[in-house]
């Protein structure tokens, strides 16, 4: 018997924290056989889902599997668990993490599923882990790939990928997560995968903006082929394989969150396109919509690595300099002419 393993051979599992993804992946792991505590800071909602199996903000009428319990005491949210997965807002990753930390068992596997950046540091999902629980990064896990929710919950067929730069560790997590519905590749990209799961979110809001605008399919397209292109130069500038963009993280996750209403960020994009303040936007959200706050992350990081992130930059100017969005549309199809596919060094 391992040390996060129960007398009664339960292996158990803690998703912090209770919002959609969080709630999905705990459905998945929990009927996987995972005994799964959810760690909630809403004492109400931790009641709804322990006794009605629903998580009814985030997940409308979808029944949660009955290994699923809510917690809102990290302390038993983490007891035992041999494997934590860590799904809060970036905004928030730092504080829960430091929480988590003195509760955490030294073989407890870490993975993590969101997608951004902290946006006064700059920093990936997976440092930010690593400096607050004391691990060294290499053995962070980060889950990612085109998964709505919505879909998982319902157990429809979804593909996902896990990165660690130790094999090992990703290996665990994909036998952890992976069944008939959920399928899991492993990945030694890390930096690749995170880049491309943050970014798309940014192209997502310009592909909401756009359909709310009407601008049509052609313009679509083009926008997300050439917000790949920001992608992969961002993400080959931090050291990624570019490979990596080309899969489930990269044009995966870019198609399936810019062409889907269940995404926050396409529908915060095209709420965008009727003139709404953005601060409106987000309170009619409801929920993180993480596209925003990498929008400025981004804006600082392709000025700390030079590199040209046009659409990127369009966005940035959009949503926090009152720039319209029919001028920035203007200055991305004016600029200089130029190659489709840069030069190799």
């Amino acid at each position: 018997m391992t040390i996060n393993e129960s007398s009664s051979g339960v292996r158990k599992a803690a998703v912090l924290v209770a919002g959609s993804w969080g709630t999905a992946l705990a459905s998945v792991l929990a009927s996987n056989g995972y005994q799964v505590s959810l760690w909630t800071r809403n004492e109400e909602q931790a009641k709804e889902i322990n006794g009605t199996r629903r998580n009814a903000k985030y997940l409308s009428d979808a029944e949660l599997p009955v290994g699923l319990t809510a917690t809102t005491d990290m302390e038993t949210a983490l007891a035992g668990a041999e494997l934590a997965l860590f799904v809060a807002p970036s905004g928030a990753m730092r504080q829960v993490a430091g929480q988590a930390s003195p509760y955490l068992g030294k073989d407890t596997l870490i993975v993590h599923a969101t997608k951004g950046f902290e946006t006064d540091t700059l920093k990936r999902m997976s440092s930010v882990l690593a400096e607050e629980l004391g691990r060294p990064q290499s053995s962070i896990v980060v889950l990612s790939g085109p998964s709505h929710a919505e879909e998982v919950i319902r157990k429809q067929p979804t593909t996902v990928v896990v990165a660690s730069e130790e094999s090992d560790k990703a290996e665990r997590a994909q036998d952890a997560f992976m069944n008939n519905s959920f399928r899991v590749y492993t990945n030694s990209d890390v930096v690749g995968v995170e880049v491309a799961g943050a970014i798309k979110n940014i192209i997502a809001l310009g592909a909401g903006l756009s359909d709310g605008l009407r601008f049509g399919d052609n313009a679509k397209a083009a926008l997300l082929t050439r917000g790949l292109a920001e992608i992969g130069r961002l993400g080959a500038a931090m050291g990624a394989n570019p490979l990596t963009f080309a899969g489930l993280a990269g044009v995966g996750d870019l198609v399936v969150t810019c062409t889907s209403t269940h995404s926050r960020n396409w529908r915060a994009g095209s709420m965008l396109a009727d003139g709404s303040p953005l601060e409106d936007v987000l309170q009619r959200m409801g929920m993180v919509v993480e596209g925003v706050r990498t929008t400025r992350a981004a804006y600082e990081l392709s000025k700390q690595y030079h590199v040209e992130m046009p659409i990127s930059t369009q966005l940035y100017a959009v949503l926090f300099q009152g720039k319209s969005p029919e001028d920035a549309v203007g200055e991305l199809m004016g600029r200089l002419k130029t190659h489709e596919i840069e030069p190799l060094a």
